[in-house]
């Protein structure tokens, strides 16, 4: 039901990026109101633009006519929270986020989904947290940089919008603690960059907790670069945890993200099971 929305946001992002004339650090556009091209509820779209206006990452925006809809473009810089997050050793990847009508989409398809909590691990500026908290889910964001988690605190006070960010190091969180009835899991960070590391240590965890590991779900951002895939090059460089933990992919969602604002594809978010035996 989300792919004519998926396939239309696509064309809109690739025509923006030809004609952009700017030099901003990160660049993104949010549709203004709903359309015919772009069919997202209005309250919706007020709420993350909210997002954007009270994200201080974000130091300019206009209005611009894309393919005859009405979008505001936010121009951004995250130098500042890019040098700040490499610190962090091997399984922490530098913070790039997706769009942030991207991160509506996949919390709004894991609500349709029927999960009832949703964890970000790697939470950047909270974005995905964010969407999921006022769609209804039982939101959980998790970032071990404190530079991170300050900014998303500053975001969800300005936007009255509760997402309770966290600075933990996954590796080290126990899930046992929380209690979940349905939970998807949202797993920061591109494969060959450290996520691979990440992925395994809440798999591992997961596994270890039966109460939860038949009703969970998770979602790892992937790439179609060859260059970064190298010879693992199916399920966007997941493919190889995807076989060692029996994994079922039961969707993949390509979306666009600041890393492949200037590319030909976007980022395939690969949505995952454990597989029933």
């Amino acid at each position: 039901m989300f792919d004519e929305l998926i396939a239309k946001l696509i064309l809109l992002k690739r025509s923006f990026a030809k004609k952009y004339s700017g030099s901003a650090h990160i660049q993104e556009i949010l549709p203004t109101s709903s359309s015919n091209e772009i069919n997202i509820d209005d309250n919706h779209l007020q709420i993350l633009h909210d997002f954007a206006n009270k994200n201080p990452i974000y130091f300019n925006s206009y209005d611009e006519k894309i393919d005859g809809v009405n979008c505001t473009v936010y121009e951004g810089d995250i130098n500042e929270y890019w040098l700040n997050s490499i610190k962090h050793g091997s399984s922490c990847q530098p913070f790039y986020p997706t769009w942030i009508v991207s991160a509506y989409i996949l919390t709004l398809i894991s609500q349709h989904l029927g999960y009832k909590e949703l964890i970000d691990i790697g939470s950047g500026d909270g974005r995905i947290a964010f969407c999921s908290s006022f769609l209804g889910l039982n939101s959980h964001s998790f970032e071990i940089d404190e530079g991170l988690v300050e900014l998303q605190k500053i975001i969800s006070k300005k936007t009255n919008n509760f997402f309770y960010p966290q600075c933990k190091d996954a590796l080290e969180l126990d899930f046992s603690e929380l209690n979940f009835e349905k939970p998807i899991f949202f797993i920061g960070g591109l494969p060959q960059m450290g996520g691979d590391i990440l992925a395994t240590s809440i798999i591992k965890k997961i596994k270890n907790n039966p109460k939860i590991s038949h009703n969970i779900g998770m979602v790892f951002a992937g790439t179609n670069s060859r260059r970064q895939l190298a010879s693992n090059t199916n399920n966007g460089g997941w493919n190889s945890l995807v076989e060692k933990y029996n994994l079922d992919i039961f969707d993949c969602v390509s979306l666009p993200t600041v890393w492949t604002f200037d590319q030909e594809s976007e980022t395939p978010y690969i949505y995952s099971k454990f597989r029933q035996l």
